[in-house]
């Protein structure tokens, strides 16, 4: 295979072959092209500012795929890659700003993420008093905006993440309350790097404002309480330190990110990379029109989205996957089923196969069983026979079903 084919061709198969029917096909054919050389930018150009292209990225298949099926559902519960430095995690997560899609976002002035649904589920009272008196004179309360990304850093205090007393507010003897991160990226994606390293107080605040999808910040006799509607992403080194238990359990899709084993591709993202450190414009070029076409595929999967459908005895396959894992926590079928609508709207299709669920279920189930809690049970398991040996033996009679 040689190292140089014209371009732009090469991104997006040309005019005389197919076209990708699928946004699934277009990662396995993009990613196994060859890169033109590119030539360094001439010394006087403005500095290209666009990331890294996600389809520009070699092999990772399973991390791509995870990626992109979370734009395409948030109710996945997000994504968390796991793996060694060095192997594209956070250059994976940030180079995603080029395929993010158009989501209603709230024009509230006043910061609290109104919304029409809002309106529509809870009445006026829902909202707050300016959106409430533009609603009831027909003024729009949303409008469509491109989803951004999101960055957590390690040194954010509490107050950075979840929202403090306005400085400038404070000191005209008016107490306010400032937006933090969370309220920010709602209806965005929530990026935190190293999350394995954050601290116990900012996790905590993210994960409970992920779950309920809104929370409740309260300075003295002001409380505020915002939309936190996003997609948590997180990345972590297992060799820096674990995850506490419920912590992971939060996240839906888990990928094992591991070195590139293929002589070939390692050689391939090397001149991926340096071609983009060289002359980035002309990389982030090159990848335009297959960047093009996936995100326009990722609107429409999102579009389809509502009418796929999971049939019942699919459903159960899923269940007896579950099952056969031993996995207590019911946010494995949330995230394998809610990843396996979002894998058949990417294909066009509106019915869930069993398929689909043997594509996705190592994502979604993987590192969910708990040592800990098999041997606790199992030591648990031992007493509760004791006891009901020790009641049959004192008070014969039939054991009530709820014991059996």
């Amino acid at each position: 295979m040689t190292d140089e084919i014209p371009a732009p061709e090469s991104n997006l198969p040309p005019e005389s072959s197919a076209a990708p029917r699928s946004l699934q096909e277009l990662i396995d054919r993009v990613s196994g092209r060859r890169l033109t050389p590119s030539q360094p930018a001439s010394g006087g150009s403005i500095v290209d500012t666009r990331p890294y292209p996600f389809l520009a990225l070699v092999g990772q298949r399973e991390m791509k795929l995870a990626l992109l099926l979370s734009l395409i559902n948030p109710a996945i519960g997000g994504v968390l890659l796991v793996g060694p430095r060095g192997t594209g995690k956070t250059t994976a997560v940030r180079s995603l700003s080029g395929l993010l899609p158009e989501v209603p976002h709230s024009l509230c002035v006043n910061g609290y993420g109104c919304m029409p649904e809002d309106v529509e589920t809870g009445g006026v009272d829902s909202v707050c008093p300016d959106c409430a008196r533009k609603y009831g004179h027909g003024e729009p309360l949303a409008r469509l905006d491109q989803v951004r990304l999101f960055e957590l850093p390690l040194n954010a205090e509490i107050e950075d993440v979840v929202g403090g007393v306005d400085a400038q507010a404070a000191s005209a003897n008016r107490l306010h309350i400032r937006r933090g991160l969370l309220a920010q990226a709602d209806q965005h994606l929530l990026y935190i790097d190293e999350v394995n390293l954050l601290a116990d107080p900012i996790i905590d605040a993210i994960l409970d404002a992920s779950a309920q999808r809104q929370y409740t910040v309260r300075r003295g006799p002001v409380a505020a309480t915002y939309h936190a509607r996003f997609v948590l992403i997180g990345s972590m080194n297992p060799e820096e330190g674990q995850l506490r238990p419920q912590i992971l359990d939060r996240f839906g899709l888990r990928i094992i990110v591991n070195g590139l084993e293929n002589r070939d591709d390692r050689l391939e993202a090397y001149r991926r990379v340096r071609s983009y450190q060289t002359n980035p414009r002309r990389t982030v070029e090159e990848y335009d029109p297959a960047t093009d076409f996936a995100r326009n595929e990722i609107q429409a999967a999102r579009n389809l989205l509502p009418e796929v459908e999971i049939p019942d005895e699919v459903a159960h396959l899923g269940l007896a996957l579950i099952d056969g894992m031993n996995i207590a926590s019911l946010r494995a079928e949330i995230t394998l089923f809610e990843a396996a609508r979002a894998y058949a709207a990417s294909d066009g299709r509106v019915k869930v196969t069993a398929d689909d669920l043997r594509a996705l279920a190592p994502m979604a189930l993987r590192l969910r069983r708990s040592d800990f809690m098999r041997q606790y049970f199992e030591a648990q398991k031992l007493e509760e026979n004791e006891i009901k040996g020790i009641i049959n033996h004192v008070i014969p009679g039939e054991t009530p079903p709820s014991q059996k």
